[in-house]
């Protein structure tokens, strides 16, 4: 029987894997993404200075009242059109993807498409 724990692990092992080949830069950063039961998170992250440049969650409070449930697909649309608007405002138009080990589908995927869609390339 896999547990709760075991998938976790499982995940962070795939997290580690796909890190070893990414980075952000100042000019292209990467756009992580962190998935709890109840929210979802996003951050844009250059890590050749370790500086967090922008980022959105379902706790922000411009989004908190248009989200009841901040576990759900449609609220990582809108952490995604969030992240996405905050990166253009700092000129930001191209990013590198981070899953964080979480498969693309579901909130992941709507997150980045809705990112996508808002106008960020990756």
């Amino acid at each position: 029987m896999i547990t709760k724990g075991d998938k976790n692990k499982a995940r962070q092992k795939r997290h580690l894997r796909v890190r070893k080949k990414i980075q952000g830069t100042q000019s292209r950063p990467r756009l992580n993404i962190f998935r709890s039961s109840k929210h979802m998170y996003a951050q844009l992250i250059d890590d050749v200075t370790g500086v967090t440049i922008a980022s959105a969650s379902t706790q922000d409070k411009e989004l908190k009242g248009q989200i009841s449930n901040g576990g759900n697909s449609e609220a990582a649309q809108k952490v995604g059109q969030l992240v996405a608007e905050r990166a253009k405002a700092k000129g930001i138009k191209t990013v590198v993807f981070d899953r964080g080990g979480y498969l693309y589908h579901g909130r992941v995927q709507a997150l980045a498409d809705a990112a996508r869609e808002t106008g960020l390339e990756f």
